[in-house]
């Protein structure tokens, strides 16, 4: 006898739980800061040592290697935890969900709130709990926590909501990416020209279907064993500096070696646990650190899979006009071209993208994603 269960199962179009897109939102400061707002700093090396070049040399260096012309810092009246409730109140409001929906409310970010008159990290309450309580989110299973992955925090905040929305425990989160690195600077510190300020976020909704779409796979490690100290907190370069604050330094020669080493395994990893080529990637979502180094990632990325991308045609930049907002970058880089915001970058559905990041401690991850 025939089995109609059986017959049933096989003529059943399989759905499957996707988690989507649905919303994204960012905060770009108004204070432009040009490299020329360096031109009287004195810059001093890792042993406390003036530079024997000029301040000219030196900016003129900088902006040649990391593609940095300018950079955008907050007003003195805001901390972080504001500009990520305007991300965060932008992605609800263009995409016009309800914030008492949201199941997850995680906020990815390295020093929480630091005053302009007081630089110290205030981490208490969590920067997610001051969003929602500025979003005024009455409901109390919508839960907020923090994430302090360096800068690929934000990205690291979407692959655990991805998790929680697959395992069915939740249906929609909201991740912010949110820094203030001008606040934790140093100003005799030539790296600190890197350093901006900004907010990106991302609304991510579980769903159901049968196209295969949203988030397809992700992969993340951790190199701490020898490389945890490549960014750190220290004091100023310049002795005589009298405050006591402890600032963002960097191993630059040594991060660059490592990340241009590291980040292109671990998307080309991503791109094969997806099951796809480098030929089928539409666009590259990289963390806005350097240009050279990005640029350098997606050429080793040629070079692992055999092929010739035109790195200009898939990795959209924002570093020359935005500089280096940690975690912030690649949400704000994603509401940016999803807005049309990018010139000569867009997206279609059906299109694939790979998003990637490294920072401190030291931590990469990487994410592919169709639309």
């Amino acid at each position: 006898m025939e089995n109609t269960d059986d017959n049933k199962r096989m003529n059943t179009v399989r759905t499957i739980t996707n988690s989507i897109i649905v919303g994204t939102g960012s905060y770009i400061p108004e204070k432009i800061v040009p490299n020329s707002h360096f031109q009287n700093n004195e810059f001093y090396d890792v042993d406390r040592k003036p530079f024997s070049k000029t301040n000219e040399e030196i900016i003129e260096k900088f902006e040649e290697i990391t593609g940095i012309s300018e950079r955008r810092y907050i007003t003195d009246d805001l901390v972080n935890s504001d500009i990520a409730y305007f991300a965060a109140r932008d992605a609800l409001e263009s995409s016009s969900i309800d914030p008492e929906s949201l199941d997850y409310l995680i906020c990815a970010h390295n020093f929480g709130d630091v005053k302009m008159e007081n630089r110290r990290s205030d981490f208490v309450p969590s920067l997610a709990a001051r969003v929602k309580e500025k979003l005024r989110i009455k409901n109390p299973g919508a839960v907020c926590y923090d994430i302090a992955f360096g800068c690929p925090g934000w990205l690291q905040g979407m692959i655990q909501a991805d998790y929680y929305l697959k395992s069915g425990d939740a249906r929609r989160a909201l991740i912010i990416g949110t820094e203030t690195l001008s606040r934790v600077s140093d100003p005799h510190d030539r790296d600190s020209m890197i350093y901006a300020d900004g907010a990106g976020a991302t609304i991510l909704e579980s769903n159901s279907d049968s196209e295969e779409r949203g988030i397809l796979s992700h992969v993340a490690r951790s190199d701490c064993y020898e490389h945890a100290n490549m960014l750190r907190m220290d004091k100023s370069y310049k002795s005589s500096h009298l405050d006591n604050n402890l600032y963002l330094k960097m191993k630059g020669h040594k991060l660059y070696k490592y990340a241009l080493e590291t980040v292109p395994l671990v998307v080309k990893q991503c791109i094969e646990k997806a099951k796809l080529k480098l030929q089928h990637i539409k666009k590259v979502l990289i963390h806005q650190a350097n240009e050279k180094m990005d640029e350098s990632i997606l050429q080793r990325l040629n070079t692992l899979f055999g092929e010739k991308i035109n790195i200009h045609e898939i990795m959209p930049m924002t570093i020359s006009w935005l500089g280096n907002s940690s975690v912030a970058t690649l949400p704000t880089l994603l509401d940016l071209l999803l807005k049309g915001n990018l010139n000569n970058h867009k997206l279609v559905k059906g299109d694939v993208i790979v998003f990637a990041s490294v920072g401190a401690g030291m931590n990469i991850n990487a994410m592919v994603y169709r639309m």
